[in-house]
């Protein structure tokens, strides 16, 4: 019975992340660095929604910057992070309520894909970028 709560409850939860998305394909421009990094140069923009002191963020950011080396420039990764003030807005445009959070944005700045909260590790991520080409 416990198990199938907690089911309900994450199921919920996912559900509750991906809403105002729902209703909006195109990525919301929430901050400077979404705006100056979706669209911009012709590459897909993952963003990653985090609290750069967390430890699960912190994990979620070495797999990053280790797909990044590996891929050399193919994508962006736009950081959205609860430090920064100016930032609070896009978790609110985008409904994140867990983290780390990511969210990949296509080349035409449309939403792509959101991931459920958590870590991604770097088989998911790729994959996804792969579905883009």
């Amino acid at each position: 019975m416990k198990q199938f709560i907690t089911t309900i409850i994450t199921a919920a939860i996912i559900a509750t992340t991906t809403l105002p998305l729902a209703a909006s394909p195109t990525a919301p421009l929430s901050t400077p660095e979404l705006k100056r990094t979706i669209a911009s140069n012709g590459k897909p923009t993952l963003l990653f929604f985090q609290n750069p002191n967390g430890g699960p963020c912190k994990a979620q950011k070495t797999i990053l910057d280790k797909l990044a080396a590996q891929r050399k420039g193919t994508f962006n990764i736009a950081s959205v992070s609860t430090m920064n003030q100016n930032d609070q807005k896009a978790f609110y445009d985008y409904g994140v309520r867990s983290l780390p959070s990511l969210v990949l944005v296509d080349k035409a700045g449309k939403v792509s894909r959101v991931f459920s909260p958590g870590i991604q590790n770097i088989e998911v991520i790729s994959s996804a970028l792969d579905s883009l080409k």
